[in-house]
């Protein structure tokens, strides 16, 4: 007897859900390690964009589904629209062989796309909303 549910069915549809899976996404496309001797970090989208054409189709593939996500919180038509811009402008860079990982580096779409996400659930959503500071000593 096969089970006909269906396997992203344990995945959850609630904004603190939804932000844990886009967040998780962001971190592996745009920051996945730090280039040593320098503080930049660089994600599976640069490295992807050093395969032509077929590279940077993948990027922007799960680039895409980041504004999957969003259209499923509910975010407008213009967000949606600026998301899918951002995407589009990464694909096309990256489809210049070898060169296009360059601009890649430092046009990271998918770190804009995150942003534009959490605006809105902190804004949608304020339960879920978290608190981005940095512990500083003081002297």
């Amino acid at each position: 007897m096969t089970d006909k549910r269906s396997p992203l069915r344990h995945l959850g549809t609630d904004p603190a859900s939804v932000r844990q899976r886009v967040e998780a996404l962001e971190k592996i496309m745009e920051r996945l390690f730090v280039i040593p001797g320098t503080k930049k970090a660089v994600g599976l989208d640069v490295i992807l964009d050093l395969v032509p054409i077929a590279g940077s189709t993948a990027g922007a593939v799960l680039g895409a589904y980041m504004t999957w996500e969003a259209r499923n919180l509910g975010m407008t038509k213009w967000q949606m629209t600026r998301m899918a811009g951002n995407v589009g402008v990464d694909w096309l860079l990256g489809l210049i062989p070898w060169v296009g990982a360059i601009p890649d580096f430092f046009f990271q779409s998918n770190t804009r796309n995150l942003r534009i996400i959490k605006r809105h659930l902190d804004k949608h959503h304020p339960a879920g909303a978290t608190v981005n500071a940095e512990a500083t000593r003081s002297s």
